[in-house]
């Protein structure tokens, strides 16, 4: 279950239900947590004793504890002066009512606690996670104190429920939902296609509309219409196969709304094939190999079988490199050459340059976007709020174009002045980093490291983070006012290549970035992402992670972002390739002396260099057979 897109999560359960390590499972890729212990002292009692010592012996030594017995309104006051950049974890709500109802707090006001507990974790800037028990599905206590303790328990569970954003219940270690209450959108009589969405439709906030509506927000400047896909120095490519036919069919049948396209946090996505994937993996260990098989390319095949749904997944023939161009102002592009950005975009759409060359190499069709400037952050935001979802939504056309025109693969590339310190600023902002820890050196075009370069750069970026200290940290916010217009652009990209199904490709702080913020859009963005190379770039290697993405290779090439990806594509074509063709081992012994051995699928996948797409698929690909007309064929 995927519970990204959460500030304030309150974790509820009953005894042993695997409350308290749900919780902590949550917050486990932040780098610091303040844990607030709220049980009280155990005295002589060796059995709690016990329980408090596992706890303690389950926190990692990164963590910091703190107490709040002695005072139970200290609780609100902790999380009401919280950080942006802090992650706190309360543990739990009973023991703190356990202590609010001791009588040596009374007389006390203890409604006006529980108020102002839930405005506490109301206007909470931190990420908070609160466990609780539910006792209220027991039988009513015999004992006035009893009947007291879970009369107070289930105000401030219903309170704190209230206040939070996110709502789970723990039962026998599963976790359910309870807030926000997953919604489908109701179907229009009008549109025959809406009244029977595809399997597997994912479920999008009603406010949603169609990517083929206008998606301009009135009064918010309009991006550019979508620029020429370009292939340089390659033929057109011929129609996909009928492999994973219909992943990139639209995931749902979204209603008409005047504005269009509404992002949002809290979108429903789909996720990759759950099976395929292990399914896929089993498959390598019995492939007829003299050797132990894929070693770590076993991770791409793995992913292809999820993104494809299938465990003999295809080669990706069709792919498009989407490079996003997009300019930051002030000393987050201190040390780069006035123009430089742009050249290298009129260089890939004239055929020409590093990215260019190995997309077509690579038999990769090229698309240069261009992205809003970015205003300096160090005095104001980069964007305002119409221009961010203008570029959100011009990305998820972006990808909807891709995915109709057969794309099987998209590679995130990026250039533009300053791309790298507004990175380590959106990381900052969303993991808790240090700037100067994610900020790579500044090196000239003579090859040589300008620290003074370097120095302004982590100046911009601290001001910007201490000017929007008390801003939210909610997506939309970081990019509007830390982020800009390319990753704004490359966010929109993720989302709607997760609305179609589309894999990604990233090796750069751009795409990075942008997935670290599209997974507070919709959870689902960043699983259907494979990180290509880190390039020994600090705040790739953390965003990756915190994202949980394991780089495939370790090149640590510095042509750019994008181009790492197109250097490893043929390898990872290789190995795909090479996965789906050789038969198993069972299946050679039983194909008799001198017989070639078959391939497993229908058809072979060869080894010859894909050719690229074209400016839309020439054929139709059929859609998978429907399962009653397998089972009517069968009989």
């Amino acid at each position: 279950m995927s519970l990204d897109g959460w500030n304030t999560l309150l974790v509820l359960g009953g005894i042993r239900s695997g409350k308290s390590e749900f919780a902590e499972s949550l917050v486990a890729d932040a780098s610091t947590v303040r844990y607030l212990a709220t049980a009280a002292d155990p005295g002589d009692d060796p059995e709690w004793a016990a329980r408090l010592a596992a706890h303690r012996a389950r926190r990692p030594a990164t963590w910091s504890t703190e107490e709040t017995a002695t005072d139970p309104r200290r609780l609100a006051d902790v999380i009401s002066t919280a950080r942006p950049e802090d992650t706190l974890l309360v543990d739990d709500l009973g023991g703190w009512v356990t202590v609010l109802l001791d009588p040596a707090h009374q007389p006390a006001d203890d409604t006006a606690t529980v108020d102002e507990l839930a405005a506490a974790v109301r206007s909470c800037a931190a990420r908070l996670v609160l466990v609780s028990p539910e006792v209220g599905l027991s039988l009513v206590p015999t004992t006035p104190l009893g009947r007291a303790f879970t009369d107070a328990l289930g105000a401030v569970n219903r309170a704190v429920a209230d206040a939070c954003d996110t709502v789970v219940l723990v039962v026998a270690g599963q976790p359910c939902r309870l807030k926000p209450a997953a919604t489908r959108p109701a179907p229009s009589d009008a549109s025959p296609a809406a009244s029977a969405p595809s399997a597997g439709a994912a479920t999008v906030p009603a406010q949603a509309g169609p990517t083929g509506e206008s998606s301009e927000t009135p009064g918010a400047p309009p991006l550019p219409a979508s620029p020429p896909v370009t292939s340089p120095q390659v033929p057109a490519e011929p129609a996909a196969e009928a492999v994973g036919a219909g992943w990139t069919a639209p995931t749902t049948a979204l209603p008409l709304v005047a504005t269009g396209l509404v992002i949002q946090p809290g979108m429903e996505l789909p996720m990759p094939d759950e099976y395929a994937g292990p399914q896929a993996v089993d498959r390598l260990a019995s492939l007829d190999v003299p050797g132990t098989g894929l070693g770590a390319l076993e991770q791409v095949v793995s992913f292809a079988a999820a993104t494809q749904g299938t465990p003999v997944p295809a080669p990706w023939r069709s792919v498009r490199v989407l490079l996003v161009h997009g300019d930051h102002a002030g000393g987050v592009a201190a040390g780069t050459t006035a123009g430089e950005s742009a050249r290298r975009a009129e260089q890939a759409r004239a055929g020409q340059g590093v990215l260019a060359r190995l997309a077509a190499e690579s038999g990769a069709s090229l698309q240069v976007v261009d992205a809003p400037a970015a205003a300096p952050i160090e005095h104001g935001p980069a964007l305002d709020a119409e221009q961010v979802d203008s570029a959100l939504r011009h990305g998820w056309r972006l990808a909807e174009e891709a995915a109709d025109a057969g794309v099987q693969l998209l590679v995130l590339a990026a250039c533009g002045a300053g791309t790298e310190a507004t990175a380590a600023a959106v990381l900052a902002a969303t993991a808790g980093a240090e700037p100067p820890a994610v900020l790579a050196r500044v090196v000239t075009a003579g090859g040589e490291i300008d620290d003074v370069a370097w120095m302004a750069r982590c100046a911009a970026v601290r001001d910007a983070l201490h000017r929007t200290r008390r801003s939210a940290r909610n997506a939309v916010d970081v990019l509007a006012e830390l982020g800009g217009g390319d990753l704004a652009v490359a966010t929109g990209i993720l989302l709607g290549a997760t609305a179609r199904r589309l894999p990604v490709l990233l090796d750069g702080p751009v795409g990075v970035a942008a997935a670290l913020i599209s997974r507070d859009l919709a959870g689902q963005a960043r699983h259907w992402c494979l990180l290509a190379d880190d390039g020994g770039h600090p705040a790739v290697r953390l965003a990756a992670d915190v994202l949980g993405l394991d780089p495939l290779t370790q090149l640590r090439l510095d042509l750019g972002e994008g181009a790492n990806a197109l250097t490893v594509l043929p390898l990872l074509r290789s190995a795909l390739a090479l996965a789906a063709a050789l038969p198993s081992r069972a299946e050679d012994d039983d194909s008799g002396e001198g017989d070639e051995p078959g391939p497993v699928e229908e058809t072979e996948p060869d080894f010859h260099e894909p050719e690229p797409e074209g400016p839309g698929p020439t054929t139709t690909t059929p859609a998978a057979e429907p399962a009653e007309t397998s089972a009517a064929r069968a009989g």
